[in-house]
């Protein structure tokens, strides 16, 4: 597991710093207090205006209204893995006096918007642990987690994540995931890999697509782009991978996750291709659908309990601190190539 620490944004400390004078005297400048000098107040009043500092009065009133509840932002229950996350982000609550409140976004900018700002101004919550929705990430829209910030509400993202947000996140490494699982394909002496992805947009299907690509760059093995199939809606995602599998000639294949695994297999198998003889199949994230389809299915896992623990932990420290963050950190799970009858 690694950890990466990032600049939040500016605290009360920074601009003591940067004006050289106490914590106490900027705080009391922001207050407008008549016991700090004209001229001091100004220029800590015109810092704080310039670098866009919020004071954080709002996480205090928080703090003296506890609701002991948190609430977790799912894009889909389609996949086992988020079902992993919610197993591991109760279990840490649960030990910390915290109940989960889950809202499954079903891949909607607009009822993740709606649904945190419900939660957000009925005081419903303590604060947030999100994966975003496709729709978000299509939009490149995060005006509403900014918001919940700047009104002093922890938030911790998980999986489905923006550079664009400042604040915790807990991630696995899913290009180095991806590099992994076709670095082992092309090691059994495959040479044909076919990837069934997400479109680009969605964070989590760009990078396995990244690792995909520089595993065959490392190998000396030219990329086809006829050999990527792009899925845009997992409900449509059967016919695709059907017509592809009919249409393209591969040795391996490698589904983002583990439905596409499960339906490439099942198409190879009507096809009367034998696995993994004349096709080995990896998925992504290790859920049941893997572990008990025939034959089983090699996986990368994602650990999704882990990283439910860690995002869970990382909120409540931010709930239980009495001090003003001044570092985001990034928790970065490591993943794991699970072999199985597939390959």
């Amino acid at each position: 597991m690694q950890i990466i620490i990032m600049k939040r944004k500016i605290t009360l400390k920074d601009i003591a710093k940067e004006l050289d004078v106490s914590i106490s005297t900027v705080s009391k400048a922001l207050k407008n207090s008549s016991e700090i000098g004209f001229d001091t107040r100004e220029k800590v009043q015109a810092f704080a205006k310039l670098y866009n500092y919020k004071p954080n009065n709002i996480a205090v009133s928080l703090q003296n209204s506890r609701t002991k509840h948190i609430a977790l932002f799912i894009p889909e229950i389609v996949h086992d893995f988020f079902t992993t996350v919610l197993k591991g982000v109760e279990e840490v609550a649960h030990k910390n006096g915290y109940n989960v409140l889950v809202c499954v976004s079903n891949e909607s900018f607009e009822k993740e918007v709606l649904s945190m700002e419900m939660f957000a101004r009925g005081g419903i919550v303590d604060g947030f642990i999100i994966s975003l929705s496709k729709e978000t990430q299509l939009k490149e829209d995060y005006n509403h987690l900014i918001e919940i910030e700047n009104q002093g509400m922890p938030l911790v993202m998980i999986d489905r994540i923006t550079d664009k947000v400042i604040s915790d996140k807990v991630i696995v490494d899913d290009m180095r995931g991806s590099y992994t699982a076709i670095s082992h394909l092309i090691n059994q002496g495959r040479k044909r890999i076919a990837l069934i992805t997400t479109e680009d947009y969605i964070s989590v299907g760009s990078l396995r697509k990244k690792g995909y690509k520089k595993a065959l760059a490392d190998h000396d093995i030219e990329l086809d782009e006829h050999l990527i199939l792009t899925i845009n809606n997992i409900e449509d995602s059967d016919k695709a991978i059907e017509k592809f599998i009919r249409e393209t000639t591969f040795d391996a294949v490698m589904g983002v996750n583990d439905v596409f695994a499960v339906v490439a297999m099942k198409a190879l198998q009507n096809q009367g291709k034998k696995i993994p003889e004349d096709v080995a199949i990896i998925g992504f994230s290790d859920g049941k659908l893997l572990k008990y389809a025939a034959p089983t299915i090699s996986a990368v896992n994602q650990h999704g309990d882990e990283m439910g623990k860690a995002a869970a932990q990382m909120l409540i420290d931010r709930l239980e601190s009495d001090k003003e963050a001044e570092n985001y950190k990034t928790t970065v799970i490591t993943t794991t190539l699970i072999e199985r009858e597939s390959t």
